[in-house]
């Protein structure tokens, strides 16, 4: 889940501290002997395998869950099954992760009764997990559609997300996906109706256009943070004119540089995907600046607003780390590549 961080303990002082009489102490063996699991898996996978059945405290088998999903535990499938039956929550929830993780078909079954768990903050475990072991898709798709009509708002909210993910796998989004999408623009929940918006846009579903410019212009309060930096640069690339005044606003801030968005970036990539002559200037001009880590922020909004003017300057730092990421680099070169390919899209047409 996390990847294999650099131990803490030795192997032995690991070994040793999950059997600790301080249940803090277990929790921190666990995750530390993680990393030793490429040197001697048997015996860390049965030492966290223990600790997740055995272990009275549930901050213990919690960490021991997530322990077993930082190593890809498939060895331990039975173990984490059991474990989404578990007294405690937070346990159920880790040990769902956990499967997630994994991704072994397996534990479709229990997954699937987690879905209607009592507690919603499992429930929203369980729909991350259950599309990725699952291996019906058209069952992966009800399950999500169920899960869209949740009580919950964060449950509906993951729900959408996880329509998403499927529809980016399948390459289109289910026409239930879409309908119930368009059905969720009109939630209570402000977090649902962003989060609606977004993925019917992203399936060139024009529908919720105007909550996304509403999102821009902070009308629609109280979203996801993530929803809300999508949504203003979704504004830019459907070219949503409506939007404009307010990017700048959020862009520019106000006079004597006081009212600084957070979200200031994404507004800048917005409006110069839709050929704004300040903000294309600005991000231009930035790719020359002193700083390296604004060079790399000027960088990748170059490569998300498509800014063919930038290539030369982009191709420029391949290879020279101490004048831009390297990464960002290489990502803002495909971007631009694909943008100037015969049939692309103009910014801002």
């Amino acid at each position: 889940m996390f990847g294999l961080a650099p131990a803490k303990r030795t192997f032995e002082a690991a070994l040793r501290d999950v059997a600790s009489l301080k249940p803090a102490v277990r929790a921190e063996a666990v995750g530390d002997l993680v990393p030793y699991a490429a040197t001697a898996r048997e015996q860390v996978l049965r030492a966290l395998e223990n600790a997740l059945r055995s272990d009275a405290h549930a901050s213990v088998r919690a960490a021991a869950a997530i322990a077993l999903a930082d190593t890809k535990a498939v060895e331990a499938l039975p173990a984490l099954l059991l474990a989404v039956e578990d007294a405690d929550a937070h346990v159920r929830q880790m040990a769902i992760t956990a499967l997630g993780e994994i991704g072994d078909a397996r534990a479709t079954g229990r997954l699937r009764r987690a879905l209607s768990d009592e507690r919603p903050e499992v429930r929203f475990q369980a729909v991350i997990a259950f599309p990725r072991v699952c291996t019906a898709k058209a069952d992966a798709i009800e399950a999500i559609l169920r899960a869209t009509h949740d009580d919950d708002p964060l449950v509906c909210h993951i729900a959408l997300r996880m329509f998403e993910e499927l529809g980016e796998s399948l390459g289109e989004l289910p026409a239930s996906g879409m309908e119930r999408a368009r059905a969720l623009l009109g939630h209570a929940s402000p977090l649902v109706q962003a989060a609606a918006a977004v993925v019917l846009a992203r399936f060139d579903d024009p529908a919720g256009h105007p909550v996304l410019v509403a999102i821009a212009a902070r009308k629609l309060r109280d979203v996801d943070h993530e929803d809300e930096a999508a949504a203003i640069e979704l504004c830019g690339e459907l070219g949503l004119s409506e939007a404009t005044s307010a990017l700048e606003r959020r862009a520019f801030g106000l006079k004597l540089g006081l009212g600084r968005d957070p979200l200031r970036w994404h507004a800048r990539v917005a409006l110069a995907r839709m050929g704004h002559e300040r903000a294309v200037r600005e991000i231009l001009g930035d790719l020359g600046a002193w700083d390296r880590h604004r060079r790399t922020l000027a960088v990748a909004a170059a490569g998300r607003a498509r800014l063919a003017a930038a290539l030369g300057p982009i191709a420029a730092m391949r290879g020279d780390e101490r004048r831009a990421d390297q990464g960002a680099v290489e990502e803002a070169l495909a971007a631009l590549a694909a943008a100037t390919a015969p049939g692309a899209t103009p910014p801002g047409g």
